[in-house]
């Protein structure tokens, strides 16, 4: 896989956020659910995820900033955590010998010098070659390791999920590849795009197996809509409702509850429905888990406005609305 920052198309300084906005977009392009007749979107689509799970990951990131590790997550230097990065003399392969300079031995060609000397003093062997095992990690002639094997590659899931499932949580159900069906927690703070990683149900490899990917699509609902935390949406009520107050239904997340009118509601009033909202990334006890519900009211004229005029007659509203204006 070539460098993950060019992967991604974003610069070696990108932040987090950048990081996975970027991610999030040639996911939704490459798809193979929206590229079937592509053959190609698929591979890219994984070199995508993979590319985001390492620059996701802090740790391996600064690794491969310090290159330590190469795009796939394999160690590029045998010798990194061993206290002094490269040996003296170590120019990474670009020269004869596994890339050990012959100044830096004092007129010692690489061919000359016996290697298996030299890795016995690092870890200890001295000169009894019988009596030592090799050391661990499987070094060859020439100093480089054995990569480990390979997992298995991972499998993409697509979960659509009703939009008050994700404001409120609710647990979904996901059949995967072998057929069977799981029970899977959404994340608090879930939103369209989310990925959900599932460790070892992807396909089987020398490693072991790799992982399940599943993106979450969080569906659109006729009437609530997200706003951060909190979920909006807009509640016509009726002119004498309006005029008179009372207790009316109102629509949530989690079942209609009773909201509470004054006498004398203007449209556009926005009245809060504490804790009815989306779901919270982050929550503790002094923190409520969820965000409010904000409604709007919105005034919706009697379809037999004769009956109104009557009982109006000749009364007109003293009031003088559009004087903020200077109208």
């Amino acid at each position: 896989m070539r460098d993950p920052y060019s992967t991604l198309g974003i610069a070696r300084t990108a932040s987090e956020k950048e990081v996975k906005s970027a991610y999030r977009k040639l996911a939704k392009e490459l798809h193979p659910d929206k590229n079937k007749n592509n053959p190609n979107a698929a591979e890219k689509f994984s070199d995508a995820t993979k590319a985001y799970d390492l620059l996701s990951d802090k740790g391996k990131r600064a690794q491969f900033d310090r290159g330590e590790i190469d795009a796939e997550g394999n160690p590029l230097n045998p010798f990194a955590g061993m206290g002094g990065g490269r040996p003296r003399g170590y120019s990474g392969g670009a020269q004869r010998g596994g890339g050990f300079r012959d100044s830096e031995f004092q007129g010692f060609g690489a061919d000359d010098m016996d290697l298996g000397d030299l890795f016995e003093g690092l870890f200890g062997g001295g000169r009894n070659r019988t009596a030592q095992p090799p050391p661990k990690g499987g070094f060859g002639s020439r100093g480089r390791g054995t990569p480990p094997p390979k997992k298995g590659a991972d499998i993409q899931y697509r979960l659509a999920v009703p939009f008050v499932d994700a404001a409120s949580g609710q647990d979904q159900r996901i059949t995967l590849a072998d057929g069977k069906a799981i029970s899977l927690k959404l994340p608090a703070g879930v939103e369209d795009g989310t990925q959900m990683r599932l460790k070892g149900k992807g396909h089987s490899g020398p490693g072991g197996h790799g992982d399940g990917i599943v993106m979450v699509e969080v569906a659109a609902h006729p009437f609530f809509r997200r706003d951060g935390d909190n979920i909006r949406m807009d509640l016509p009520i009726t002119l004498d409702e309006a005029i008179n107050g009372g207790k009316v239904k109102c629509p949530t997340v989690d079942g209609p509850v009773m909201l509470t009118l004054k006498p004398g509601a203007n449209g556009g009033t926005v009245m809060r429905l504490t804790g009815k909202g989306w779901t919270k990334n982050s929550s503790s006890a002094n923190k409520p888990a969820r965000g409010d519900q904000l409604v709007t009211l919105e005034i919706q004229m009697p379809e037999d406005l004769d009956g109104l005029k009557e009982k109006l007659g000749d009364w007109k509203d003293p009031a003088k609305p559009r004087s903020v204006f200077g109208l």
